[in-house]
């Protein structure tokens, strides 16, 4: 497990304990945080999962792979270094202490 924390554009904080093997996206889905519509349910289909990963983490989560680079143009106001889909980050032990903000809103 890991304990992520998922910030509301509005600074609400909600610390979430996630279990390996599901997305950051589904962590939050299935915890009731408001912000993460999921509307493609995980298929990378949509942006509409978008967070901003806190600046310590950026470089210590996988990249990010074509498809999910080409989503986040449709996200709302994307940060090339920050930006990235929650429904294509695997939740690991290594992953323990992860913060993301989430955008104003999502498109």
């Amino acid at each position: 497990m890991a304990k992520i924390t998922y910030l509301e554009h509005n600074g609400t904080a909600h610390v979430i304990e996630v279990t390996n093997g599901l997305t950051v996206m589904e962590g939050a889905r299935d915890n009731g945080v408001p912000g993460i519509e999921a509307d493609c349910g995980g298929a990378c289909a949509c942006s509409t999962c978008h967070v901003y990963i806190a600046h310590e983490w950026v470089d210590r989560l996988p990249a990010k792979d074509p498809m999910e680079a080409d989503m986040l143009d449709f996200a709302w106001q994307p940060d090339a270094a920050r930006s990235r889909l929650t429904c294509q980050i695997k939740v690991t032990s290594e992953l323990d202490g992860l913060v993301v903000q989430l955008p104003e809103k999502q498109i």
